[in-house]
């Protein structure tokens, strides 16, 4: 067997062994199919290797590896084999000789083999780069920022050099790869009005040059990314790139497309469809690497339909023991996006997660505590396990972001207490947090002071006095900013309960404070935010509208939606309604008219469902939930349309459920009603209008204002009954004795109205409008009069109700 072997080596050598020839050395190297021919050239060289020698031979090592996948590469055979040594010594003599171009391919490829940032030779080579940047060409400045950015120099002086050599030529610079490759280097280190020419610039050069290259667009996207810019047009366009590519593209370039996608919160349903056949396809092969389908899992998974979610979730089960703890965790995260309820799988992923709990990082313990939060899953072992790894992590911290990080881990555990250890570290880091950090403490600190209903006094104390400081810390930072963007920077991360009750005043006076600065580009964002805040600022929404009218060309249709958004929240019109309207139905390239019926067309409505299969579940209902709203105010107010009420199934669904406990002035109401109206048969208690609006309480008068009764029902105390259907969409009034009329009374609450002023909110109004089409006399009973002194009394609220009902003069 030795001999077999030995004779096959000896062979094998034989064959790519080339006498000597007295053809050129660079020829003979151009000719080799594998390192090891280059290797021998090498070893058998009778003088030292000139500088063309030396840049030819790097470069040939390096095509080998590029023809390769992943799975067959062998960088680390090559770097540690004893020729790579002699070309490198080679290679440090004739430094000072070589050209632009050999000089930076020659450090590309040593970077690309691996030898460290601080060995000599790459030391020097970056060095000479140095003293001749400025007279490199674009294409070698690009390669030689690679460099750079391989040995994580993003903030050095050089990349800031490379950056002002950028900004001085980009006029004149026409290669949209170097280009790109530039963009993705200083990425880092430019300013605001940079980043917006380097945009514009990129713009351009993919309107005028070739741009059907793939990794021209994925650059484009990776450096949008890094800024934190999500540009739809430049977006678009390389969305346009990937669709048209995909048959080329691999299972790696596929993954970090959605990657970036999922980044930058751009949303391609095409791309998705075309990705998805592509994924489809590499199944198979990927199925026998591990590494490889992971990639797949993640990848494919969220978006995949139900079959090929079982086939995924069947070979990953297979598998499962073969992955490392970063590739379990990856999985595990996907399983979340998935919302996975295999009990198998999940019990599965979590035993292999258990075995590599120790060599997890902050952020990774974050991770799994999230997502087998979402799972449902309960393993008191591993919650222990990870409780104690994530105390160690935090006693040991002095990270304000990964205490923060550690904090969130820990408030998402079953049963979890905040205890001393805990608080002193919050209380230690909150000078030195940021926004985003303070918001995160304060929904973690909401989180345990929900759950834990067992604490006693003096840790409920030491709870709201963090609290107060919470409070404190986010008005300090508020009052720190000096523009409009770094005032945007600490507001986005603002969420929840925090945002509402605490520095919703602050944040909108600072927003007021910077009005000026809203413009075309952040208009969009800023109308976001106050659509969170429930806070009618006129100020914002005039300057919003105005900047809409004026620089309607700089915002792209997908921003409309959250531009129009907190008019419609607010219930609002700006003194330029008509202009402001008009402009952004505009931007959409559509009339009211034709857009709306465009929306209930079977093609489109057919595509949304295909669309709504891959969405998570929750956002799915959303979306549909809101098409049933849409559909009616359409059927109510725009009968003209003649566009047909189809979600009577969807309604009766969603509705046909017990709807909660009533609140204490409901009850209270009821009981006067009832009183009022002559008992319980005569009102009745969350019903429906035909077109599905929730009423919660309704009765009917003759033409003499006489309560008619309803058949026999009643009320458990406490409770909302049954819901009340009615059979079809007819007015409301056809039903109706002659001359009688049907009244809806609702109650109005905090939420129905703006935080800072008693102004009703657009869902309430809208509601209204729509009930007085169906024919109901709409009563509402704001909270401020319900319990205002004026009505403190039981008698002034009988009288009350009597007055709206009845009208002047009606004991």
């Amino acid at each position: 067997m030795f001999c077999l072997r030995g004779l096959s080596l000896l062979s094998r050598r034989a064959v790519q062994f080339r006498p000597f020839t007295f053809e050129p050395l660079i020829t003979q190297m151009q000719n080799c199919t594998d390192e090891e021919q280059v290797f021998d050239l090498i070893e058998r060289s009778p003088a030292m290797l000139s500088e063309p020698q030396v840049g030819c031979a790097f470069n040939m090592l390096w095509q080998f590896q590029k023809q390769k996948t992943n799975l067959e590469k062998n960088i680390e055979f090559v770097r540690n084999h004893p020729q790579f040594l002699t070309l490198c010594n080679a290679t440090a003599n004739h430094i000072q000789a070589m050209g632009d171009d050999t000089l930076v391919d020659v450090l590309y490829s040593i970077r690309q083999f691996g030898v460290e940032s601080h060995h000599p030779l790459v030391e020097a080579l970056v060095t000479e780069a140095w003293k001749r940047l400025e007279r490199f060409d674009t294409n070698v400045l690009s390669i030689f920022s690679t460099c750079l950015a391989d040995q994580h120099l993003y903030f050095s002086p050089l990349m800031g050099k490379i950056a002002d050599i950028v900004n001085r030529n980009l006029e004149t610079i026409q290669d949209l790869r170097a280009l790109s490759v530039l963009m993705v280097s200083i990425s880092s280190i430019i300013s605001h009005c940079f980043q917006e020419r380097l945009v514009n610039k990129t713009e351009l050069l993919f309107d005028n040059v070739d741009s059907s290259k793939v990794n021209n667009a994925r650059r484009i996207l990776l450096f949008l990314r890094n800024v934190k810019c999500s540009y739809h047009p430049l977006l678009e366009r390389c969305n346009t790139v990937f669709i048209g590519s995909m048959s080329s593209l691999d299972l790696e370039a596929v993954c970090r497309i959605f990657s970036l996608y999922q980044s930058l919160q751009f949303h391609s349903f095409e791309f998705i469809e075309v990705a998805r056949r592509r994924l489809v396809e590499m199944i198979p092969w990927s199925s026998g690497h591990p590494a490889s389908f992971v990639r797949l899992f993640t990848t494919l998974g969220p978006v995949a339909g139900p079959e090929i979610r079982k086939q995924l979730k069947s070979t990953m089960l297979l598998m499962s023991e073969e992955l490392t703890g970063q590739q379990v965790l990856t999985v595990l995260i996907a399983m979340e996006d998935m919302e996975s309820r295999n009990a198998h799988l999940i019990k599965k992923i979590a035993s292999v997660l258990y075995k590599h709990l120790d060599t997890y990082k902050s952020i990774e313990l974050l991770k799994i505590t999230q997502a087998l939060s979402c799972l449902h899953f309960q393993n008191k072992e591993l919650f222990m396990k990870l409780r104690e790894l994530i105390l160690s992590h935090l006693e040991a911290s002095v990270m304000p972001s990964e205490i923060c990080i550690l904090v969130s881990a820990l408030s998402m555990l079953p049963s979890s207490r905040l205890d001393q250890t805990a608080l002193s570290r919050i209380e230690a880091i909150l000078p030195q947090c940021d926004f985003k950090e303070l918001s995160d403490i304060v929904v973690s600190l909401l989180r345990w002071i929900q759950n834990d209903h067992t604490c006693l006094a003096g840790p409920a104390r030491q709870q709201l006095n963090l609290l107060r400081k919470l409070d404190h810390w986010g008005h300090h930072r508020l009052q720190q900013s000096t523009s409009l963007d770094l005032l945007w920077e600490e507001l986005k991360a603002l969420k929840g309960e925090w945002l509402q009750e605490s520095l919703v005043e602050e944040s909108v006076a600072a927003l007021e404070h910077f009005v000026d600065e809203i413009n075309g580009t952040n208009v969009a964002k800023i109308a976001s935010f106050l659509s969170k805040t429930n806070y009618l600022s006129t100020i914002i929404l005039d300057r919003i509208a105005s900047v809409v009218v004026q620089q309607i060309e700089k915002i792209h249709p997908f921003s409309i939606p959250a531009t129009i958004l907190p008019f419609s929240i607010l219930n609002y019109d700006p003194p330029q309604r008509d202009e402001f309207l008009g402009a952004c139905v505009q931007c959409l390239n559509s009339y009211k008219e034709d857009l709306l019926k465009k929306m209930f067309t079977i093609k489109f409505l057919a595509r949304l469902d295909s669309q709504l299969e891959i969405l998570p579940s929750s956002l799915s209902a959303r979306v549909q939930f809101r098409l049933m709203e849409l559909n009616r105010a359409v059927c109510l107010e725009c009968p003209e349309f003649q566009t047909p009420w189809f979600h009577d199934r969807f309604c009766q669904g969603h509705f046909n459920k017990d709807v909660g406990v009533m609140t204490g002035a409901q009850q209270q109401i009821y009981k006067m009603l009832a009183e009022i109206l002559g008992g319980h048969r005569c009102v009745k208690a969350s019903t429906l209008s035909p077109y599905y609006h929730t009423v919660d309480f309704e009765c009917i008068l003759d033409k003499r204002k006489k309560p008619l009764p309803y058949g026999s029902h009643s009320l458990t105390p406490g409770k909302s009954p049954g819901i009340y259907w009615e059979s079809n969409t007819s007015r409301v009034e056809s039903r109706l004795p002659p001359e009688s009329e049907r009244i809806a009374l609702e109650f109005l609450d905090v939420r129905a109205f703006c935080s800072n002023i008693h102004h009703l909110k657009g869902k309430s109004a809208m509601k209204k409008r729509h009930l007085e089409i169906l024919g109901y006399r709409v009563i509402q009973v704001p909270y401020v009069d319900w319990n205002s002194m004026a009505l403190s009394t039981q008698d002034a609220r009988m009288d009350y109700l009597r007055q709206h009902i009845f009208g002047a003069g009606k004991s």
